[in-house]
């Protein structure tokens, strides 16, 4: 490596990072939640619901038995943070559908995710804009219809 070239990492050491960097954010996701008392797919759930999804979707999203969704989603409408709603174009699908109080808790864990906003308060913008751009080509289609 010479001093005016960059150092160009391996794709081992790549993944590594993003793995560290994934477990460590899913950490702080974790127990940031569990102040709001959710449980980390509880989060995730409500994470994932921007738009309605079928239970299916969120199952292949989770990737997780369709019973388990089945579980998570019945505490987190206990606790009015999700309702189901037919599918308008198959009454027969069930969507889950965030309601006021289920996309406020997940924004307010997401706000509250200290070491994950202390990682990012050290870049600069310029940085955080390079990082952002990275990151996008990089994130995976979501594919909700399996």
């Amino acid at each position: 490596m010479s001093a005016t070239a960059p150092y160009a990492p391996t794709k081992l050491q790549l993944l590594e990072l993003l793995a560290a960097i994934g477990t460590t954010q899913w950490r702080d996701f974790a127990a940031t939640a569990a102040h709001h008392g959710l449980t980390a797919m509880q989060a995730k759930v409500l994470a994932q619901l921007d738009d309605p999804l079928p239970m299916r979707g969120l199952a292949a999203l989770l990737v997780c038995d369709a019973s388990n969704v089945t579980g998570i989603v019945d505490r987190l409408e206990t606790r009015e943070l999700v309702r189901r709603e037919a599918d308008p174009a198959d009454r027969r699908v069930k969507n889950v559908v965030a309601t006021d109080a289920g996309r406020e808790i997940i924004r307010r864990v997401r706000e509250e995710m200290q070491e994950t906003h202390s990682a990012l308060d050290a870049l600069g913008e310029a940085e955080g804009a390079t990082l952002y751009a990275l990151l996008r080509r990089l994130r995976p289609t979501r594919e909700t219809d399996a």
